[in-house]
């Protein structure tokens, strides 16, 4: 991630990272918020108790911190 000031900038290796990992692509996230708004997003499009569900969100929440250090 790319980040000058409050705004941001996805590398093309994360859009695609976040897109495989969720099949939803990052579209129009220029701040962090934008950031955090999308991950709600996905999680709540694959919402769930089972397994499978809480490892998908785990890839998720790993993702976006690894995005958020990087800033």
């Amino acid at each position: 991630m790319i980040r000058l000031g409050q705004r941001i900038r996805l590398t093309r290796r994360e859009v695609e990272r976040f897109t495989k990992i969720t099949g939803i692509a990052p579209v129009n996230v220029c701040t962090l918020d934008d950031l955090a708004a999308y991950v709600l997003r996905c999680k709540a499009h694959y919402w769930g108790v089972s397994r499978e569900t809480q490892f998908l969100h785990w890839l998720i929440d790993r993702e976006y911190e690894q995005c958020r250090l990087a800033a």
